[in-house]
C-alpha cells in the first residue's frame, strides 16, 4: 500500500535533516563545533539532523553559511516549508463541501500568469462543463465518503473556470493523454458536451491545448497528473491528497516534464481531429460539436 501523508511527511523531514549532515559532514564540522559557530545549544544540532526539531528558516541559514554553502540555503527553506503543507488530505479538505473546496483556488488564480496543466486521464478543471464536473466530483464524494455537494461544487468551479475567457496577460497550457478523451464520465451527452467544449477553447487566444496521441512514440512515460502555477508552485492530485511543491529544484523538474510532454502532442486541426474521433466513437449522443 502506498504511504500515508503522515509517514511520507515525516519521510520529507527526514529528507530536510539528511542533507543538512551531509552539508556538516562535508565541511568537516563535529555537531559541537556547528553549534558554536551558530551560537546553539550543543544538542540543537543533533535534535535537528534526527528530524526531531524542524528547523527554521533562519537556522537553515546559519547552518548552510556555517557549512560554506550558502547556495543550498534556499532549496533546503522551501523543502523545509514542504514538509508541513505538501500534503493536504482531500477529506480534510472537503468537510466543507465540495463547492469549498473549488473557492479556495479563487486566490492562487487570480495571482497565477502562466497555467501549465499536464493530464493523463481526466479533462483538466479549467476546460472542464459542468455535466462532466459534476460526475467527476459525485463520484470523489461516493469514494471518499462526503456529502455529495456535486452539483453546486460544478457551479462553482465553472464560475472558476471563466478566468480562461477574461482578457489580460494570463496564458494556459494543456498537455493530455489521448485516454483522457476516451474515459467517459457522466452520460455519453455530457461527454459529447466535454469533448465538444474542448473543441472551443481550445481555439481561444490564451490556450494551448495539446494531445499526446496513444500512437505516439514516447520520449518519457505518463505522469501523475500536475499544475504548474508560473514557477512558484506545483500541485499534484494523488488519489488521497494533494501535494504541494516549492522546493525550486522540484518545480524545475516539472517544468522539464511538461517541456517534454509538450513536444510530444499534436496541436491544433490535429488534436481537433482526435477531439472528433472521441466524440463520433460515442453511444447514442445528439452531437455538441461546434461548427
Amino acid at each position: 500500500m502506498p504511504a500515508s501523508p503522515s509517514s511520507s511527511a515525516q519521510t520529507a523531514r527526514q529528507a530536510v535533516a539528511r542533507r543538512l549532515r551531509e552539508l556538516r559532514q562535508d565541511a568537516g564540522l563535529t555537531l559541537v563545533q556547528l553549534a558554536g559557530i551558530c551560537g546553539w545549544s550543543h544538542s540543537k544540532p543533533s535534535r535537528i539532523e534526527n528530524a526531531k526539531t524542524p528547523p527554521s528558516p533562519s537556522d537553515i541559514a546559519a547552518w548552510c553559511r556555517a557549512c560554506t554553502a550558502e547556495d543550498q540555503a534556499a532549496d533546503l527553506t522551501a523543502r523545509s516549508r514542504d514538509v508541513e503543507t505538501m500534503y493536504r488530505e482531500w477529506r480534510k479538505r472537503a468537510r466543507t463541501g465540495l463547492r469549498q473546496l473549488q473557492n479556495d483556488y479563487l486566490a492562487l488564480f487570480h495571482a497565477t500568469r502562466l497555467f501549465r496543466v499536464y493530464s493523463p486521464t481526466a479533462i483538466p478543471g479549467l476546460l472542464q462543463t459542468q455535466g462532466y464536473t459534476r460526475a467527476l466530483l459525485a463520484a470523489n464524494a461516493r469514494l471518499l465518503n462526503i456529502p455529495d455537494d456535486s452539483a453546486a461544487a460544478a457551479t462553482a468551479r465553472t464560475d472558476r473556470s471563466r478566468i480562461i475567457h477574461q482578457p489580460g496577460r494570463r496564458r494556459f497550457a494543456f498537455i493530455l493523454e489521448e485516454s483522457a478523451l476516451r474515459y467517459q464520465l457522466g452520460t455519453s451527452d455530457d461527454m459529447a458536451a466535454q469533448l465538444g467544449h474542448l473543441l472551443t477553447a481550445g481555439a481561444l487566444p490564451a490556450v494551448s491545448l495539446g494531445i499526446i496521441p496513444t500512437s505516439a512514440p514516447r520520449t518519457l512515460w505518463p505522469q501523475e497528473t500536475f499544475h504548474l502555477y508560473d514557477n512558484t508552485l506545483a500541485s499534484i492530485e494523488l488519489l488521497t491528497a494533494e501535494i504541494n511543491i516549492t522546493t525550486p529544484t522540484e518545480i524545475t523538474l516539472y517544468e522539464t516534464a511538461f517541456e517534454e510532454l509538450r513536444t510530444m502532442a499534436v496541436y491544433g486541426p490535429t488534436a481537433r481531429t482526435l477531439i472528433l474521433n472521441a466524440i463520433h466513437t460515442l453511444p447514442h449522443t445528439t452531437n455538441p460539436t461546434p461548427t
